[in-house]
């Protein structure tokens, strides 16, 4: 079976579509084509069904995909064993980060280790905790950094960084002039949250619900996607929010938002670097997890777990 073959395969089932596959990886279209249609003639198995615009995978496709993948990367596993037996690390790694680690700590992070790896290439989608914790655990990113415990104990974790979230509402807001809010007045305000399986939700309800407050209670206008879009839905009016304090430093030093602090009310959390537990990583990844976790070490000497 060929491997140059079974690559293309997996990029035309991951795309949908063989002209897509074709312009990414600079071939043309009927060449890529031929390789699929060698490949199904060697294995006598029909993989794709050509429709009109789109093309679907057969039941030997997806069967196929699954081995595949498996192949291409204990193939990529082997090479890249080779570099560091030689003393050079290289290859591709993949990171998820939630959206806050994601947009304001990963890139920096990175930026540092691709300076001492300079062989290397790094992909880092950004999700919700839930789905950057669901990518590594089907092996479809190296590591993760998130906002929130996952409780799976597949995965290994480790305290990060720290975080603060805060209340916040636009400049003109009644409480603007507050000195606090109280626990109980939360439930009287127009809400926006983020969407189920983010980890500043989770971190924002678990320690609402110490003080009493519970999410039924909450006036909730509308649950969103990305901290961007709440904190530009909070500067309109539409309602206050709980947000991580790096994602609107500027915002709250242009006095177009205001933080009210909430009495009684704990909202710092830990980011926590996640990986696979028991998983054979590559030397790139191993290396990867060092380097983070050195990082760790290096700025936090004793990390604080968080109180629950």
């Amino acid at each position: 079976m060929d491997i140059h073959r079974l690559e293309l395969f997996c990029k035309v089932y991951e795309l949908g579509s063989f002209s897509k596959a074709a312009e990414e990886i600079r071939l043309s279209q009927p060449t890529v084509s031929g390789h699929i249609m060698s490949l199904e003639e060697s294995l006598n198995q029909k993989l794709f069904d050509r429709l009109q615009r789109e093309v679907v995978p057969t039941r030997a496709g997806e069967l196929l995909y699954g081995y595949a993948k498996k192949i291409l990367s204990i193939r990529t596993q082997a090479l890249e064993a080779m570099e560091a037996y030689g003393g050079r690390i290289s290859g591709r790694i993949r990171l998820g980060g939630s959206t806050i680690p994601g947009q304001y700590i990963l890139p920096e992070l990175l930026g540092r280790f691709k300076r001492k790896y300079p062989d290397t290439t790094i992909s880092l989608i950004i999700s919700g905790t839930k789905r950057v914790g669901d990518m590594v655990l089907q092996n479809d990113a190296d590591l993760g950094l998130v906002g929130a415990k996952i409780n799976d104990q597949r995965l290994e974790h480790h305290p990060f960084t720290r975080d603060d979230l805060i209340l916040v509402a636009p400049a003109d807001h009644p409480w603007g002039k507050r000195k606090r809010v109280t626990p109980e007045e939360l439930r009287t305000a127009p809400f926006i949250i983020r969407e189920p399986g983010s980890g500043t939700r989770r971190s924002m309800l678990e320690a609402m619900e110490k003080v009493g407050v519970t999410l039924d209670q909450i006036n909730v206008v509308a649950e969103m996607g990305s901290t961007e879009a709440i904190r530009e839905a909070v500067k309109s009016g539409v309602g206050v929010s709980i947000l991580s304090k790096r994602a609107v430093t500027n915002e709250l030093a242009l006095k177009q938002l205001v933080s009210i602090p909430i009495q009684n009310l704990n909202l710092t959390r830990n980011f926590y670097l996640i990986y696979r537990r028991g998983r054979t990583h590559s030397p790139l990844a191993k290396a990867m997890i060092e380097f983070a976790l050195q990082d760790i070490k290096d700025r936090h000497p004793d990390p604080h777990e968080d109180d629950d």
